[in-house]
């Protein structure tokens, strides 16, 4: 169910392409990943505000795929309580990452 609600949000979203990001399913758009799915959770790339309102979010913590305490800091780890913030997460990071390649 998890996996369904990523693959629905990423979906969701004009151009954005299924891809891998440290080999795990992610969202890209114009070839940069802007959300991912790791341990059934989401994961979104996302500006200074709204990281840190994701991370008001209970649950929600610094991605660090290495679990080496060396998180990715623009990247958020968002539990799936939140899965019905995904999709608005999503678009944000989207728009986020399609900003920064313009």
């Amino acid at each position: 169910m998890e996996e369904q609600t990523f693959i629905s949000s990423g979906k969701s979203l004009k151009d954005a392409q299924l891809g891998k990001l440290f080999g795990k399913p992610c969202f890209k758009i114009n070839g940069k990943a802007f959300t991912c799915f790791f341990e059934n959770e989401m994961v979104f790339k996302l500006d200074h505000t709204q990281h840190s309102q994701a991370m008001q979010l209970k649950g929600a913590k610094l991605f660090d795929p290495s679990a080496r305490n060396s998180p990715m800091k623009e990247w958020v780890q968002v539990p799936f309580i939140h899965a019905h913030q995904w999709p608005e997460l999503a678009r944000l990071a989207y728009g986020y990452v399609k900003g920064l390649s313009s």
